[in-house]
């Protein structure tokens, strides 16, 4: 890398990092903390509720955030930079949104509240957000020194999407059989009744798990299974570290607002499951034969659109159901 180049890098590390921090206060909910410092209130009765219009707001802040981000990498970087950015946005962003079918099973089988859930979600979403930055190192330094993961990794996103075909529903989640519950309990023993937004309470001495930390456990081993999918998906876009992390994280960063936004409307995306499956194996395809036949980031960035176009309008052409009643 030229020098000129890592030192441009370097900047746009520096200023990635800074919203990233001045992000994480606002989603971890600084500004409530300090209103209930100020106004010595406990946590329940000032615990923030997001609403649908709020939501709406957040994402499309988190959207612009990540659009402005954009824009300096081509000025900066380079059209060809920029474009393996959006590509990569825009994969884990749809991917991502598979993963909140689960977050909304998870809260409905633990009967945890809408007040409490935005809690679970945000320090998940910090967690996932260091942990798939170790994973997508690791991932690049394994490309880059073994050429022969590309077709690992692209076995991995076919195996998938094959998995998918072959699940007809969402299984549901039994606490005593799920391997989050089961490595929790080697840990401390479970509470299932709510206290309050604690994830932990002590009972005679005894610290014990609420359910909102057996939901952070199942959530955070799901995102983990997930991460194994989706980050081969962009490190077929590019191996480039920089636009790999940043991509993945301004995506993650805007999840708990788009969770909050579609909760209610997640039984309208009739066809978003044959569309990851379509966007999965197109991936899949891509990097097992980039050694013989090289797709372009800008084809690549216009298939996953086109994919993502026609799931929405088909989703929302679809008329509902009707009951036998009406």
């Amino acid at each position: 890398m030229p020098i000129e180049s890592g030192i441009v890098t370097l900047e746009l590390w520096v200023i990635f990092f800074a919203i990233l921090s001045v992000t994480i206060a606002i989603d971890l909910g600084l500004i409530h903390k300090i209103k209930r410092k100020l106004t010595k209130a406990s946590s329940s009765e000032l615990e923030h509720v997001m609403s649908t219009k709020e939501a709406l707001g957040w994402t499309i802040t988190w959207i612009s955030l990540a659009g402005i981000f954009a824009g300096m990498i081509y000025f900066a970087l380079g059209n060809d930079k920029m474009i393996e950015f959006v590509t990569g946005y825009a994969l884990e962003k749809s991917l991502s949104v598979d993963n909140m079918f689960v977050f909304l099973l998870v809260f409905t089988t633990l009967g945890i509240p809408h007040k409490y859930q935005h809690r679970v979600l945000s320090v998940g979403i910090l967690s996932a957000i260091v942990m798939r930055i170790a994973l997508i190192l690791v991932g690049a330094s394994l490309l880059d020194n073994f050429h022969w993961m590309i077709y690992i990794f692209g076995g991995l996103l076919w195996f998938t999407s094959i998995r998918m075909i072959l699940q007809k529903e969402e299984k549901k989640i039994e606490l005593e059989k799920n391997i989050a519950v089961r490595i929790l309990k080697k840990f401390m023993p479970v509470n299932l009744n709510l206290v309050g937004n604690k994830f932990l309470v002590s009972i005679n001495g005894v610290m014990h798990a609420t359910p909102l930390l057996v939901a952070l456990a199942i959530i955070e081993l799901t995102d983990l299974v997930f991460a194994m999918d989706s980050i081969p998906a962009v490190l077929a876009i590019t191996r480039d570290p920089f636009i790999v992390i940043t991509s993945n994280v301004f995506a993650i960063l805007g999840l708990r607002a788009l969770y909050f936004l579609i909760g209610g409307m997640m039984e309208r995306f009739h066809y978003l499951k044959p569309g990851l499956i379509v966007l999965l194996i197109f991936i899949g395809t891509k990097m097992i034969i980039s050694e013989f036949y090289h797709i372009e980031t800008v084809t690549s960035l216009i298939i996953v659109f086109v994919i993502l176009v026609t799931v929405m309008v088909a989703s929302l052409l679809k008329k509902p159901k009707t009951t036998k009643s009406e």
